[in-house]
């Protein structure tokens, strides 16, 4: 296994330099499918700790591939695959997009089978800076750069953060099985949990640390905006799981949960709301992340408060929950940005009031996009619904913790993460019925060819993924069982009788497999009977129209105006709740008396995490440049006590350190 992993990450480096030449643009992408390929079998055959040749001066680099990497790689591998052949049959990339994607790739695969501190920031970094050039390289300037600009300050801010926890956990050494030995206590325990929730937090996406996430995923290319959203992101829940949970000792307190359940919840409901009111399809998905992240990182506090509280059965419920959602989140929602990157290629849009009827014109798009969207939906027996049925059985079980507190945290997160699951199904109602029912907006959609060749196969392979996860869950659970024992200790199951996912005797149970059977009984005896009493042939004719008025002969496409919009079936919602999560503004534009115009409203909203966070952060940089710039007027002298109380305080502070 050490020569294949050796062998794909010399694969990525070469394609990177066959990328940069802009040479063969297609090859690049049909290897990095390949190289991928070769780390999901890694991942699935694992690898003992090795250590290599080469590293750091302080030492040699560390790699392992234990239960909990090889269920990431996994991860990784099944949505890298898609998204590569789906860039294969796309036209060619920017020379700086066909370097920096292999190295997205393969720092995305180094920090999951990273085996100390050192490999793991090195590839977290590496990961960061290309999928920033992957960004930046369609965008020279405008709201695409600015976005690029956004996601690397907070990827810096990310990659401090990260370095600073594994600083304090690395009080023997880097290697992991050193810092295993030496867990974090007191202060440093609580330093480490508040590092990485700002670091690997704001690389999920939590809030408030959230803004940079619905403007750098649409802005990159659709093949990246898929591995971004099914995988990145997935990488950043591994590197929580790897320092709270495995390398900061199972002794730790039930309340360092807490923090995890309350920013998932909050960021899965800002996210749910945020995706029905956005107005660009790959922004609608990208705030459907938003939902989907906050439900596993509040899937993991609650794990880690059930494992404080000696609870492990509960802690295995709410553990295997965030896991089985990573790999259903990953197939459904790179399932999704590659449809609607599709949608976009083809069609020419990603305004959903510029698009319409595709389902006419692109079946198989639109039947990968509608199953996605099911998925995603979290609708029977699809894979959405399982894991999502894990979250909420243990959020139920809040009450068997004696602490009254978590009791009242673990109730008022269950209607929190039952209102997003619902808004989150708002919101994929709209996103399909606007792309892809009523009437075609624009003759380039009402010619719009379907997807065929290797575009339609990269559609077809996540498809089938999602199709088969949702009645084969409690299978996808039994390979569970060696990630889940490992974070939570040989005690620990995952939670499954056979194909059932069940929650010990006595308790809820799903049988994912009979109701998938069921369903399909049903809607096989509908058919049949429909068929049985009407043996003719069908015959067309007019239905009712919902509503539209029909075309007039100099609007062969329609009226667009008889067309709901993308704001007006977005507004119920944007006026009830719309002001959680941003600040909304409307205005009504009047036209002057005797104007056959019609008047025109137009909304604005500003992302509140802009509003609390950066403007205030903006406002006091300017402040404090200000003030820094007083500094050039003053004397020698205090120049001299400057520096001389700044030394007193460094040796303070290194003194203080040594006793602590």
């Amino acid at each position: 296994m050490l020569t294949l992993l050796g062998g794909c990450f010399l694969a990525f480096l070469a394609l990177s330099a066959l990328g940069a030449s802009g040479r063969a643009p297609r090859w690049v992408f049909l290897g990095s499918a390949l190289a991928s390929a070769g780390l999901g079998l890694v991942g699935l055959a694992g690898l003992p700790a090795t250590a290599l040749g080469f590293g750091p001066p302080w030492g040699a680099a560390q790699v392992a591939v234990d239960a909990l990497a090889g269920w990431f790689l996994v991860i990784l591998a099944l949505a890298a695959v898609p998204a590569c052949l789906f860039a294969a049959a796309s036209p060619p990339p920017p020379r700086a997009e066909g370097a920096a994607f292999p190295l997205f790739l393969a720092g995305m695969a180094l920090t999951l089978i990273a085996a100390d501190g050192f490999t793991l920031i090195l590839g977290f970094e590496l990961m960061s800076i290309a999928s920033w050039a992957l960004i930046a390289a369609r965008h020279a300037t405008g709201a695409g750069r600015r976005a690029a600009r956004l996601y690397l300050a907070f990827a810096a801010f990310s990659g401090l953060c990260l370095i600073g926890a594994v600083g304090l956990l690395a009080g023997g050494g880097l290697g992991f099985a050193v810092m295993r030995g030496a867990p974090p206590e007191g202060w440093r325990a609580a330093a480490v949990l508040l590092l990485v929730l700002l670091g690997a937090g704001s690389k999920a996406g939590l809030v408030p640390f959230h803004v940079w996430l619905p403007l750098a995923h649409p802005a990159a290319a659709s093949p990246v905006s898929a591995l971004m959203s099914g995988a990145m992101v997935k990488i950043a829940l591994y590197v929580m799981i790897r320092l709270l949970f495995d390398l900061s000792g199972a002794a730790q307190p039930a309340w360092w949960g807490l923090p995890l359940v309350g920013l998932g919840v909050a960021t899965a409901l800002i996210g749910a709301l945020r995706a029905n009111l956005e107005r660009d399809t790959k922004a609608i998905l990208a705030c459907s992340t938003l939902e989907n992240m906050g439900l596993m990182v509040a899937a993991l506090g609650l794990a880690l408060t059930y494992r404080g509280a000696d609870l492990l059965p509960l802690a295995s419920v709410a553990l295997a929950a965030a896991l089985l959602h990573a790999l259903n989140h990953a197939a459904f929602k790179t399932q999704l940005f590659l449809c609607l990157g599709a949608v976009y290629s083809l069609a020419g849009s990603r305004d959903p009031d510029r698009l319409g009827g595709l389902i006419h014109r692109m079946p198989w798009v639109a039947g990968c996009a509608l199953l996605g969207a099911l998925s995603a939906a979290a609708l029977p027996p699809l894979s959405g619904f399982a894991s999502e049925w894990l979250l909420l059985q243990a959020l139920i079980q809040g009450f068997r913790v004696s602490d009254m507190s978590v009791q009242l945290i673990a109730a008022v997160s269950l209607a929190a993460v039952g209102m997003a699951i619902g808004l989150a199904a708002a919101a994929m109602v709209r996103l399909f019925g606007l792309v892809f029912l009523g009437r075609p907006r624009t003759p380039r959609v009402a010619g719009a060819p379907d997807a065929g060749g290797m575009m339609r196969v990269a559609l077809l392979l996540p498809s089938l993924l999602t199709l088969a996860l949702g009645p084969l869950a409690a299978v996808a659970l039994g390979v569970l069982d060696g990630p889940i024992r490992q974070v939570l200790g040989p005690q620990a199951a995952a939670p499954r009788f056979g194909l059932e996912l069940a929650l010990g005797d006595g308790g809820a149970r799903y049988l994912p497999g009979l109701a998938a059977l069921l369903l399909a009984l049903v809607v096989g005896g509908l058919v049949l009977a429909v068929r049985r009493r009407s043996p003719r042939a069908p015959a067309r004719g007019p239905a009712w129209d919902c509503g539209f008025m029909p075309p007039p002969p100099h609007m062969p496409f329609g009226d667009p105006l008889s067309q709901v919009s993308a704001m007006g079936l977005g507004q119920p919602i944007r006026r009830s709740l719309g002001h959680l999560a941003i600040a909304p503004r409307e205005s009504l534009l009047n036209q002057p008396p005797g104007s056959p115009a019609a008047a025109r409203l137009r909304v604005e909203g500003r992302d509140r995490g802009f509003t609390r966070l950066l403007y205030p952060l903006a406002r006091a940089r300017r402040a404090l440049s200000r003030e820094a710039e007083k500094l050039r007027g003053l004397s020698l002298r205090f120049y001299l006590s400057l520096t001389f109380g700044t030394l007193v305080s460094l040796l303070a502070l290194v003194a203080l350190l040594e006793r602590g």
